[in-house]
């Protein structure tokens, strides 16, 4: 790397944890709990999925990537933040730093781009059924789930790549992680560049937002026109409105504050902001679909009947 046009920073300091000296066994048994209960009911869920044929469907398919971008996007952040808790320095190097930005952030656009795929299946399920197996091909399902992952993990190169080429004049980032836009207020020179990308992937993923309020126009007149749309409605929609409510507006807080936030605020509020998508998102996406979609909860249920009766066996001898 050429210092003379780039940064010459090693490492990042994290402020962040400055809140939590005094609280640190709590937060880590918190934190080391909640990892936990992500793994285990992202992979279960996961598991069930792909073993059982019945749920070979378009929707259940894009659940089980909507759960294997939790556990993407939750590695990224937990192992760092529990070493960081049990741990008197809060460090993270350049290169560490910039991969923690791209895994966070490119999940948090997957998420998103997965959510846009589902409302547009409910769309074709409710509004146009006769047609849902042509148009929800098997070919097509694979070509949606790869651009779903793909755009994200181009958008946030490139926001990586004009963030690398910036020259810094600090190390010190207000955060329990690395976030992009803390890294770009630390730099010496114009971020105009950086200004313009953020705000055309900003507007790129509000973009996602209109279609899926477009979806639901038509999904709530094609409801409205007999019970078995309603009820259909109410099974398969209901979850994915729950889902996007929660991805949204964690999303936002995340956003907002980064860019416009005080100061002022108390650090604890502030932690408490950063790292909410963190946390409601992969341990809530899997609750909400594992208890709301009907034929995967009975799986669910019936799979875990049959581990428990295994266990007692094996117990017996």
């Amino acid at each position: 790397m050429n210092n003379t046009s780039k940064t010459n920073i090693l490492v990042f300091s994290l402020s962040g944890f400055s809140a939590t000296v005094n609280h640190r066994g709590i937060l880590f048994f918190l934190t080391l709990l909640c990892y936990c209960l992500i793994l285990v009911v992202n992979v279960s869920l996961i598991l069930t999925i792909i073993l059982d044929q019945n749920l070979h469907e378009p929707m259940y398919i894009f659940v089980c990537s909507l759960c294997i971008n939790g556990l993407y996007g939750a590695a990224g952040f937990y192992p760092k933040f529990i070493t960081d808790l049990l741990s008197d320095t809060h460090v993270i190097s350049y290169t560490g730093c910039l991969l923690q930005v791209f895994v966070i952030y490119s999940n948090a656009k997957t998420d998103y781009s997965l959510l846009v795929l589902m409302a547009y299946d409910r769309y074709v399920a409710i509004c146009r059924p006769l047609e849902y197996h042509s148009v929800m091909s098997v070919q097509r399902i694979a070509v949606l789930v790869s651009l779903a992952w793909l755009v994200p993990f181009c958008c946030e190169a490139i926001v990586i790549i004009l963030t690398s080429m910036l020259k810094l004049c600090g190390s010190h980032i207000d955060k329990l992680y690395c976030e992009n836009w803390s890294i770009v207020k630390l730099a010496c020179g114009s971020t105009r560049a950086n200004d313009i990308v953020g705000l055309i992937v900003i507007c790129f993923y509000l973009g996602h937002f209109l279609v899926i309020a477009c979806s639901y126009v038509w999904l709530v007149k094609s409801a409205l026109k007999s019970k078995a749309s309603r009820r259909k409605f109410i099974q398969t929609c209901v979850p994915h409105l729950l889902c996007l409510l929660n991805a949204t507006t964690s999303l936002l807080f995340d956003v907002m504050y980064s860019r416009y936030g005080s100061a002022s605020v108390p650090q604890n509020l502030r932690n408490f902001m950063a790292i909410q998508f963190l946390v409601s998102t992969p341990t809530l996406n899997p609750i909400i679909y594992g208890l709301i979609l009907t034929k995967l909860r009975n799986r669910m249920l019936y799979l875990c009947m049959l581990a428990g009766q295994m266990f007692k066996l094996t117990f017996k001898i």
